[in-house]
């Protein structure tokens, strides 16, 4: 029987995509697809067409490690991991030295504080409302009539108007109200991210803060979300490349760690 090659995935199940991370040691690829309706058969399917880009087969892999929303579904994993675990490793290969990690996803915010070896020393975790997360975003740029990428790219250097409610529901009333009374579309998604990000700060607080701060996640691509950020954290928060894919990547990495102490 022929070894299987020196090939690990991690894979990140999120509520609103998969993100998929294969390593060997050296060259790492990075993939994304939406989760669609069963993240199981998109992870799968993801999977089979990466590691079929590498000459092999999903059940060839040496190692796939899983972590996500949507982890105890995906039956075919070596292990499943926390999100807080993998995003912190993720988050610390991606911008060595981080001692404060925040990830906004789909459906929850995380601040993860860490020591100088990326290892989890505090946590605090909102997986219980939506508020502030990809989802609410999603809801407000439905909202405003626009496409979510489009509201990332929006120049939002002005005036922000005041966002009050962060439930999902009734922030999408206000700002429905808001639009009925010609609030600009840039007034009122400057007062979302700053709205997010006093929010977000605040639960974040509730762990010992210290720079450097890497911001992750889907959300992380709003650059003014991460300016308001800074703003109400008082300290710089860096956005590292391929910030999407921390958690994949952490996964990636513990998986590649496992292999190489021969752990079964």
């Amino acid at each position: 029987m022929a070894a299987k090659p020196d090939i690990v995935a991690g894979i990140d199940a999120g509520s609103t995509a998969i993100k998929l991370t294969l390593y060997d040691g050296t060259v790492m690829e990075n993939f994304i697809e939406p989760a669609g309706w069963n993240p199981r058969e998109a992870a799968a399917a993801m999977l089979a067409k990466a590691a079929g880009r590498r000459g092999e087969t999903a059940e060839s892999l040496a190692r796939v490690f899983g972590t996500g929303y949507g982890r105890i579904s995906l039956g075919f994993l070596t292990k499943a991991v926390t999100e807080i675990t993998c995003h912190a490793r993720g988050a610390a290969f991606l911008a060595p030295g981080t001692c404060t990690v925040i990830d906004i996803g789909g459906q929850d915010v995380k601040a993860i504080r860490l020591d100088g070896n990326g290892r989890v020393l505090d946590f605090i975790m909102n997986d219980k409302c939506a508020a502030g997360t990809g989802r609410f975003l999603q809801v407000m740029a439905g909202a405003l009539g626009m496409e979510l990428v489009a509201m990332a790219a929006l120049p939002v250097d002005g005036d922000a108007c005041p966002i009050n409610a962060m439930c999902t529901v009734f922030a999408e009333s206000e700002v429905i109200g808001l639009i009925n009374r010609g609030a600009s579309r840039e007034a009122i998604v400057a007062g979302l991210y700053k709205s997010i990000a006093s929010r977000v700060a605040a639960m974040a607080a509730r762990i010992t803060l210290c720079p450097p701060v890497a911001l992750t996640g889907g959300v992380a691509l709003h650059a003014s979300l991460q300016k308001n950020l800074e703003n109400e954290l008082k300290l710089p928060v860096t956005v590292p490349g391929q910030a999407v894919f921390a958690g994949s990547i952490g996964a990636a990495l513990l998986a590649w760690d496992d292999l190489q102490r021969g752990g079964e």
